[in-house]
């Protein structure tokens, strides 16, 4: 977890529970609109995230100075994954490849959020995560699925420890 999400984590494990849902809904408000060069992708249905019962594009990209940089289009009628999507690109936006390959698979978790989550809200989250790690690995090229790897690596290697 990067210093920024360990800030929003840190946030949001002080309040009461429903204050995290406050806190999050608040992610949700500060939502940007989609850029207009990926408009034509989302009415073409491309970036859709289908584990998401709304409507998710997402659309991650990598600038030729290995800056992340997410981009999502996430209806108003789903405040939950506007939320959350909104805190990964809080956290992200601009951060290097490598560091996006380094999110932890468990964020709902980590974040104390999970429980405030029904199955199928965790699993469009669960699409939206992966979607992001392998949209940057892929524009990143080979050095991002590196690092990714290796990161996967010593996650198991915690977990079995």
């Amino acid at each position: 977890m990067n210093d920024r999400l360990q800030e929003i984590a840190d946030e949001l494990a002080s309040v009461p529970r429903d204050l995290q849902v406050e806190l999050l809904l608040e992610h949700a408000r500060q939502f940007p609109p989609l850029p207009q060069r990926y408009q034509a992708a989302r009415d073409a249905g491309l970036g859709r995230v289908h584990e998401c019962q709304a409507e998710v594009y997402f659309f991650p990209e990598v600038t030729d100075d290995q800056h992340v940089h997410i981009h999502a289009d996430i209806p108003g009628h789903a405040p939950t994954q506007r939320a959350l999507v909104g805190i990964l690109m809080d956290a992200y936006d601009g951060a290097p490849p490598a560091e996006v390959a380094t999110i932890p698979n468990d964020l709902l978790r980590l974040l104390g959020v999970d429980g405030l989550l029904g199955p199928q809200r965790q699993r469009g989250f669960a699409g939206v995560l992966a979607r992001l790690k392998h949209g940057v690995a892929e524009a990143a090229g080979p050095a991002s699925e590196a690092a990714g790897s290796k990161s996967e690596a010593a996650d198991q290697d915690g977990a079995s420890a």
